[in-house]
């Protein structure tokens, strides 16, 4: 793919054909706030935050949705930009609900918007109340919608949309009404939401969160990257730990794992086996009396491989089947068919992901 230069604040930076200013940003280091961009999502220019000022361009323009050309000068930060940030995040900041530090408040999918108030300033504005509602009748388990914290930067619906393809939320009414809703505000355990919980993952300000999760920061949790363990895919996780209990699971940031920040209804919200009381923690063995009893893990692979070879001996390898899982690793996978063909002699091994 040919590449070309573009000059950002000066500095020439490395380009591809198809790239969007806030592209070519990004991966030269220079950080241009945005609340409505999501990588996985296209650009909307919706929230404003990313302006530029673009050689050849009257006015400020959305570094999200500008595509990168040959040669072109783009600015980033100057006194003009600045001005325009403050006053469009104290517009914001009015029609956010605030807390006692007039800040927007920090919820426990964290808010961009009040960080960028903090970072950049806002123009001070006197507070205003948009009548916008949500949906308070909602029984669904797992996702939390607060109309206050929208700013309807869109990026629910058109994660909603483009990535899932589902198309169960939706930006709604008009004017100061305007808000995200479903279709005849029923419930989402109503509509053709799968509950994935993307809506969460993408929303900049909180306004979207797990109904689960207990009501903390995220820097009050300690985050630990693994496999999810639902199906083979193989999709990244990172388990969200507080005092060494699993509290909720989030996904990694879009672009770094297999499945670019996505998770399914299983992965992100069915984590309360982890710590459940009936979670086996050690092997049982059936003893005399009927009833299983806790042993040790050799007591237990040798009674099980005595009962296989008991029914190999007695019926012959084929009255054998092996069944494999896919929550376990291709090694593991591969060592279950060896152990069919290999040990038993059977050609009776399936594998649960190949129905």
């Amino acid at each position: 793919m040919s590449t070309f230069t573009v000059h950002l604040d000066g500095r020439p930076c490395e380009a591809q054909h198809g790239e969007t200013i806030l592209e070519v940003a990004a991966r030269a280091g220079v950080s241009i706030p945005t609340l409505c961009d999501d990588p996985r999502l296209d650009g909307a220019g919706c929230c404003r935050i990313c302006l530029v000022e673009v050689s050849g361009e009257r006015r400020l323009q959305p570094a999200c949705t500008w595509e990168a050309t040959p040669d072109v000068q783009v600015v980033s930060s100057s006194e003009r930009i600045d001005r325009h940030r403050r006053v469009l995040l104290g517009l914001y900041a009015a029609d956010h609900r605030l807390d006692a530090s007039e800040t927007p408040v920090q919820t426990a999918n964290g808010n961009v918007l009040r960080d960028l108030v903090n970072e950049y300033g806002s123009l001070p504005l006197e507070a205003v109340e948009a009548p916008r509602h949500g949906r308070p009748d909602d029984s669904n388990p797992y996702i939390s919608f607060d109309p206050e914290l929208c700013i309807l930067c869109a990026r629910c619906t058109r994660y909603c949309d483009e990535v899932e393809g589902v198309s169960a939320i939706a930006l709604t009414h008009r004017g100061a009404k305007t808000t995200i809703a479903t279709v005849a505000d029923r419930g989402l355990l109503d509509t053709t939401c799968e509950l994935c919980g993307g809506c969460i993952d993408t929303c900049p300000t909180g306004a979207l969160t797990e109904r689960k999760a207990p009501d903390l920061p995220p820097e009050a949790f300690e985050k630990t990257r693994t496999t999810c363990n639902y199906c083979g895919v193989g999709c990244q996780v990172d388990l969200n730990v507080v005092d060494g209990r699993v509290l909720k699971v989030t996904s990694p940031p879009p672009g770094e794992t297999v499945n670019d920040g996505n998770l399914c209804v299983k992965g992100r919200f069915a984590y309360d086996f982890i710590h459940h009381p009936d979670r086996l923690r050690e092997p049982l063995v059936r003893g005399e009396d009927g009833e299983l009893h806790s042993t040790t893990w050799d007591v237990a692979i040798n009674r099980a491989a005595q009962g296989l070879m008991d029914v190999k001996k007695a019926n012959g390898p084929d009255a054998l089947g092996f069944v494999s899982s896919s929550r376990c690793t291709v090694e593991e996978n591969y060592l279950v068919q060896k152990l069919s063909r290999a040990a038993f002699g059977t050609n009776n091994c399936h594998q649960c992901a190949a129905t």
